[in-house]
């Protein structure tokens, strides 16, 4: 008899209209947590979306991604104020004596000649003297070639002259003729032409030139409604320093240097990054 009421209590009791009612253990805890947990999930997803939305929002406002870029460039002429002008000559003979007395003898009438035309000496330089021998080819009586001998020796000295009377030296290197009727076998090269203080007119030119780029960006940020912001980048080009008025062929990837010309032209371009907000 008590081991019926004992199974019939582990199965099931009736309520007062006589329906079952199950007694067996509750599961609502853990059906609660389960629940919870989703819930939980989401609301850390929807912290971390609105984080990286709310830094990413910030950080649009101040990295300055959004940026206007422009190249200005500039030109600035000058007039070089030093010239460099060389030549040389030489003198032949049977012996190395003689030929260096003839050699020292031109030295000195190509000296006179050039403090007449108003150098002086601290401007003129003279290399040491170069010494060679002279060979010629002797043939046969049927003539074959069957050796070479020597027959004296050819010594050479070289002349530069180094001036800021650039007028004065213009003028020496297209009239040589003077040297030449003095018996003087002179050659002459032509005159290179420097400026001294070429690096204030770099930065000059770099200073116009980044003026330039800035008006552009400005003008561009004025049209567009938008605010320039810091400078993000700058990127300078290579400076071209050509002859005046021969345009841009004669440009060279690394930066042309002309020597040739006595008026020039220098040429550069910069580039601009500003952020805009």
């Amino acid at each position: 008899m008590e081991n019926m009421e004992q199974t019939v209590n582990t199965e099931q009791t009736a309520d007062n209209t006589g329906r079952p009612v199950n007694t067996a253990p509750s599961n609502n805890k853990k059906g609660g947590t389960l629940f919870f947990l989703p819930s939980l999930f989401i609301a850390i997803a929807v912290i971390i979306s609105s984080g990286l939305l709310c830094y990413g929002f910030i950080y649009y406002k101040t990295s300055g991604d959004n940026d206007i870029k422009a190249t200005g460039s500039a030109s600035l002429d000058f007039e070089s104020d030093l010239v460099v002008w060389r030549g040389n000559f030489s003198q032949e003979a049977t012996t190395s004596r003689i030929a260096y007395e003839k050699i020292k003898n031109d030295a000195d009438i190509v000296r006179d000649y050039l403090k007449k035309q108003g150098l002086t000496d601290k401007e003129i330089v003279f290399s040491s003297v170069d010494v060679s021998r002279t060979t010629a080819d002797r043939y046969n009586d049927e003539g074959n070639f069957i050796g070479t001998y020597y027959t004296g020796y050819k010594l050479t000295q070289s002349i530069t002259v180094t001036s800021e009377k650039i007028d004065a030296v213009e003028d020496i290197s297209r009239n040589i003729s003077t040297l030449l009727e003095s018996g003087v076998e002179f050659e002459s090269w032509s005159p290179e032409y420097y400026k001294t203080n070429l690096d204030d007119v770099k930065m000059e030119l770099i200073g116009l030139a980044t003026q330039n780029a800035k008006e552009r960006i400005d003008i561009m940020a004025a049209g567009s409604g938008a605010k320039v912001g810091r400078l993000k980048s700058s990127e300078l080009g290579v400076i071209q320093i050509t002859a005046r008025n021969s345009g841009t062929s004669s440009y060279t990837y690394d930066g042309a240097f002309d020597t040739g010309s006595r008026y020039k032209t220098a040429t550069i371009t910069v580039r601009l990054d500003y952020a805009v907000k």
